[in-house]
């Protein structure tokens, strides 16, 4: 069965909205979506990453409900 294609970082900061500088300060807090670093530097995020991501957001805060 073949993988589902991962996001490119592009993708993923589209989605959130939110600029490159944003998120970077965001991972190197530790409170961005998982990323896989490839061997050519680029960064990639697994859709299921991605979604969890989300819903940690929205569970951490109440008021989005």
């Amino acid at each position: 069965m073949a993988r589902p294609p991962a996001l490119k970082l592009a993708e993923v900061l589209a989605e959130i909205r939110m600029s490159p500088s944003a998120f970077y300060r965001l991972r190197a807090r530790g409170q961005a979506p998982q990323m896989i670093k490839l061997p050519n530097g680029e960064l990639r995020c697994r859709r299921a990453d991605l979604d969890a991501w989300w819903d940690a957001c929205e569970r951490d805060m109440p008021e989005w409900r």
